[in-house]
């Protein structure tokens, strides 16, 4: 129970509200508590004096009592409850905030549907402990010593036997709760696995249709929700105990005290009334102590909960400004400079990028081409620090990058990556995501749509640029995903601009006129381009050759070309291809 300490932070921002919610509790409860008393009188005063005005007397206090408790306890929830729909509001935007400035390792490493089940499952089990577990909680406590105070100035001796199951049922409950903490904890498991599953399919439903799995994925997602069937099952079992116990153990201690309280009454050591309002005070304390229970079952729940999402909170944001960090710098100019710089994407695991010592002049384009799997997109992930290096630094117009705010470094820099992403939006909204309101909104829609080449297919599109893209785009072909990614990177006008095989989906006939448009544009600012069509890369001011995480050959494209090494094999190659294209 311990995890649910690191909710106190959320109770003192509202401790106003729930302040209030306590004293709604304690007035509710005591009118409540009021009632068997008026009944008590009421029964001993007609027995002594027959009287349809008394009567109506004690009817209204007992009336007006149960209307006080009744308006008190709604306010207890308008106060109590409310705020605990404001916690969950605030527990779910500050998970989501974290989640978001971790670093791309997290999400590598967690599934999609793991980390959704917590966002929705875990959060709303926590929501119950703050709510109505607090209510609840307050509530029976003072209930239970409002009640049982009253008992023992009625009836001492009979309120003894009333009591005496209740340390059977105290630890039976602790017994119990240990085990529905366990099943729980299995339980948001393989929900977790169950959400991963069904993201998976989601988002890789082409696939399944493709390879006509469809029978297959049924079949294991129907294993899944059965496993998961089955572990609600075991916690629900042992719950269907739990309530059940707590009645018996209830109606052992009235029949208890209707035995021993009648043969009190037979001699005369108590009054009607007074057992009257005894068995009344034990009535009202069935629901504490079933609500007991219940607080118990559900914090349990709320504890195992809280645990998982305490294990995300402890993940570090490894990118972020430091000590080190240079406010006053808010633009760049775009001269990049490697320095020894290695890097691996664990401890435990190889270097991807090894020694790497480049410059790149501002205003300048670096191409960078080298087979699959040699370091060329985690080379440029690791100028806007996507990743920290390993070893080494990298500079920006002298400064080492983790000087430089990560909003202004990012913010200045373009990217069209290798895998492109769109979101189901508009498609004028996709382009401008970078933009942030900018006024100049359509000129630039314009300008990057032309560039891209994207305009003559927008077009033909049903609602222009206001036409709703499917999820991840795919309303859209390959070839205008990736222009349309081009069109986002171009749009914030960067100063860094980095093109990952951005024209790998794209035809050669609509490559070459996006780059006769993009040369006007990248003039002033500085480039680097990955791509491996020796044709994109031609033109650079300089291009490197990286080769197991090294550069291998670097220079112009005639120099490399006078070399005769992997550049030029690549080039004679691709030149092949063409004349065999052609030929045929």
């Amino acid at each position: 129970m311990k995890s649910l300490l690191k909710l106190n932070k959320y109770f003192f921002k509202y401790k106003k509200a729930l302040i209030s919610g306590f004293v709604f509790i304690f007035i509710s409860d005591i009118a409540q508590v009021t009632i068997p008393i008026f009944l008590k009188n009421s029964i001993n005063a007609l027995k002594q004096t027959p009287d349809y005005t008394l009567l109506l007397q004690y009817a209204g206090l007992i009336l007006g009592a149960a209307i006080i408790s009744g308006v008190f306890r709604f306010l207890i929830r308008e106060t109590i409850i409310v705020t605990s729909r404001k916690i969950e509001y605030d527990l779910r935007n500050d998970f989501w905030a974290h989640l978001l400035k971790l670093p791309l390792r997290f999400f590598q490493t967690n599934s999609t549907g793991n980390i959704m089940a917590h966002t929705t499952n875990d959060i709303n089990a926590v929501r119950m402990y703050i709510g109505p577990v607090v209510m609840y909680s307050v509530d029976t406590i003072v209930k239970f010593i409002l009640i049982i105070s009253i008992m023992i100035s009625l009836a001492p001796l009979l309120t003894l036997y009333a009591l005496l199951p209740l340390p059977f049922l105290s630890f039976s409950v602790y017994k119990l709760s240990k085990k529905i903490h366990k099943k729980f904890t299995k339980i948001q498991e393989k929900f977790s696995e169950l959400t991963t599953k069904a993201q998976e399919n989601f988002a890789g439903i082409r696939v399944i249709k493709a390879y006509v799995r469809e029978q297959s994925e049924i079949e294991q997602f129907k294993k899944l929700s059965s496993d998961y069937l089955e572990k609600n099952m075991d916690k629900i079992r042992i719950q269907a105990f739990f309530m059940p116990m707590l009645f018996m153990i209830t109606g052992i201690s009235i029949i208890v005290v209707i035995w021993i309280g009648g043969s009190m009454i037979i001699e005369d050591k108590i009054t009607l009334g007074e057992i009257m309002a005894f068995v009344a005070y034990l009535g009202m304390l069935i629901w504490p102590i079933i609500a007991f229970g219940w607080i118990i079952n559900i914090a349990q729940q709320a504890s195992a909960s809280m645990k998982r999402l305490l294990s995300i909170w402890s993940e570090k944001e490894e990118i972020t400004n430091s000590k080190i960090t240079d406010y006053s710098i808010s633009d760049i100019t775009g001269k990049i400079e490697f320095r020894n710089v290695s890097f691996g994407y664990g401890k435990n695991l190889p270097l991807v990028l090894k020694n790497i010592n480049l410059n790149i002049p501002s205003g300048t384009t670096l191409a960078i081409v080298g087979n699959t799997g040699s370091g060329k997109t985690t080379l440029v992930n690791l100028i806007p620090r996507l990743y920290d290096v390993t070893e080494g630094e990298i500079l920006i117009d002298g400064n080492d990058i983790r000087k430089i705010p990560v909003e202004v470094l990012r913010s200045k820099i373009g990217m069209a990556p290798q895998e492109t992403f769109l979101f189901s939006d508009t498609l004028k909204n996709n382009i401008l995501y970078g933009l942030n309101g900018n006024g100049k909104a359509d000129e630039i829609l314009d300008e990057v749509t032309e560039i891209a080449q994207l305009k003559k297919d927008v077009e033909t599109f049903p609602g222009k640029f206001e036409t709703v893209l499917g999820e991840r785009g795919i309303t859209l072909s390959g070839g205008q995903k990736q222009r349309t990614a081009l069109a986002r990177a171009l749009a914030i006008h960067p100063k860094i601009l980095i093109l990952d095989d951005s024209f790998s989906a794209v035809d050669t006939n609509t490559e070459e006129e996006i780059l006769k448009r993009l040369k006007n544009f990248m003039k002033g600012r500085t480039n680097i381009i990955i791509s491996h069509r020796i044709s994109t890369v031609k033109d650079a001011d300089k291009i490197i050759v990286l080769e197991n995480g090294m550069i291998k050959e670097e220079g112009t494209h005639s120099e490399l070309i006078r070399l005769g090494g992997i550049y030029a094999d690549l080039h004679y190659k691709q030149l092949l291809e063409e004349e065999l294209k052609e030929m045929n």
